[in-house]
């Protein structure tokens, strides 16, 4: 069996929120690709400790605040690697390329457009997704309460949110919907429809999928900027990758009295269901502000919920 090679990466985000890329050198493996700054980890190093050192090595930096954003595991057919990525906020010293390699700061929006090795992908993603997904309040047939929840929102913060409604007829649903929409925009944050509202046609920046759509669906619906489901179990993680999904809520992390009678997971579970899937997932149960540094402890992109994100 071919031996895993544990890799530490750094994600740098300097103060206009742009991201640092490194170029390898064309005899490297993978050679002439666009990655985040790093290198192997030394026998008995910590991914932490071996990110520190490599930065220092590659970049002349030294790090003083990082954090784990993603870890990917990936084998490129002469090679097997586990990607342990920190994302990097705060650093002494000015990065440059002490290995003469190539340095870019990039808009986390452009890192699309930059030739990466495949186990970088889902490292875009997650630096492309914020840190809280705000489901709207279904009470479909209050449309004041909704669209005063999603403002109270967005005026803290939230950037991504999940349109899911219930209790009103379709015209009801899609006049609120467009509202919804229009908020969304004026905020510059992402809109993701549930799948309950149809497949097809939705004018939002990306679907999301019920857990009963995402085993019903045997191909990525065409035509979406982003893809997102809902997950139970390491098994619905699996199946979201399989079928190409962006990024998941996996729930009930912790008890919630939307869903009384369901098991919550726990952190130690969704820890391990993560490292099932090279996927960002945000935990979703039980949720509040507070706790999204422990679901990044724990393997997550972060937190999702509806009252206990915003009350």
């Amino acid at each position: 069996m071919t031996e895993t090679v544990h890799v530490a990466a750094g994600a740098l985000i300097d103060d206009r929120g742009r991201v640092l890329l490194t170029r390898r050198h064309d005899h490297a493996h993978q050679g002439g690709l666009w990655e985040f700054p790093g290198g192997k980890c030394e026998a008995g190093e910590t991914p932490q400790a071996a990110l520190v050192r490599e930065l220092r090595e590659e970049l002349g930096v030294e790090v003083t605040a990082c954090r784990l954003l993603i870890r990917v595991a990936h084998d490129y057919g002469d090679r097997r690697v586990l990607l342990h990525v920190f994302r990097v906020e705060a650093w002494e010293g000015k990065p440059r390329g002490l290995e003469g390699q190539p340095l870019e700061w990039v808009e986390p929006a452009a890192l699309e457009g930059y030739p990466m090795p495949a186990a970088d992908r889902p490292v875009v993603t997650a630096l492309r997704l914020p840190d809280t997904c705000l489901i709207t309040r279904p009470e479909g047939d209050a449309p004041e309460s909704v669209l005063a929840h999603l403002e109270r929102g967005l005026a803290a913060g939230v950037r991504l949110v999940q349109f899911r409604v219930f209790g009103v007829g379709e015209e009801g649903r899609w006049r609120l919907f467009d509202q919804v929409r229009a908020r969304c925009r004026e905020a510059d944050a992402l809109l993701l429809c549930n799948s309950a509202m149809g497949i097809d046609g939705v004018e939002a920046d990306g679907l999301h999928l019920s857990a009963r759509d995402l085993h019903r669906l045997h191909e990525r619906p065409a035509g979406l900027r982003w893809l997102a489901a809902s997950c139970h179990s390491p098994d619905d993680l699996r199946r979201a990758e399989a079928l190409g999904a962006d990024f998941a809520l996996l729930s009930p992390v912790l008890p919630t009295p939307s869903h009384p009678d369901a098991a919550p997971l726990g952190w130690t579970d969704f820890a391990q269901a993560v490292e099932t899937v090279n996927l960002p997932v945000y935990a979703l149960g039980g949720m509040r502000p507070d706790l999204c540094e422990i679901a990044w402890h724990h393997g997550g992109q972060g937190i999702a919920g509806i009252r206990g994100i915003v009350p």
